[in-house]
C-alpha cells in the first residue's frame, strides 16, 4: 500500500521521524523504495542535476511529466511529491490546477508542491479546494 497524506500526519503525530528524498528516475525510486523511504520528491531540481541546465527555470511540465512517471513506475510504496515548474502556477489560478491535476493524472504523482508567498494564495487555494 502506498503511504498516504494521513499516514503522514500520524507519523508526525507520533514523534516518527519522516526522510523524504529527491528522485529524478526508476532506479532510484526503486533504492528508495527498498530503504523505506516514506515521501519521495521529483524535484524540478533535475533541469540542473540530470538534464544539464543552469537553472529549473528551463524545466518544463512535460520533463516533470517524464520523471514523475519514472519514479511512480519505480516505487510502490512512497507518496509522491512532484514539483511544479517554473511558470506552470502563476498565470492564472485555473492554469495552476489544469497543471496540479496532469502531474495526479497523467504522472501518477499523489501531491505536487510550488513555491512562493502571496503571490500564489490563489493557486494553492484553488489545488486544494479540488482536492489535490
Amino acid at each position: 500500500m502506498r503511504i498516504t497524506v494521513n499516514k503522514i500526519l500520524e507519523m508526525k503525530l507520533e514523534g516518527e521521524k519522516i526522510p523524504m528524498l529527491t528522485a529524478y528516475d526508476y532506479p532510484t525510486a526503486r533504492v528508495l523504495e527498498a530503504a523505506a523511504v516514506p515521501i519521495i520528491l521529483v524535484g524540478d531540481s533535475l533541469g540542473q542535476v540530470v538534464l544539464g541546465y543552469d537553472s529549473t527555470v528551463y524545466v518544463t511540465m512535460e520533463d516533470m511529466l517524464h520523471h514523475t512517471k519514472a519514479v511512480v513506475r519505480g516505487n510502490q510504496l512512497a507518496l509522491i511529491v512532484t514539483d511544479m515548474p517554473f511558470m506552470s502556477y502563476r498565470i492564472s489560478k485555473e492554469e495552476a490546477l489544469r497543471n496540479a491535476s496532469r502531474l495526479l493524472q497523467d504522472g501518477g504523482a499523489q501531491a505536487v508542491k510550488l513555491e512562493g508567498g502571496e503571490g500564489v494564495v490563489d493557486a494553492v487555494h484553488s489545488i486544494v479546494e479540488s482536492g489535490i
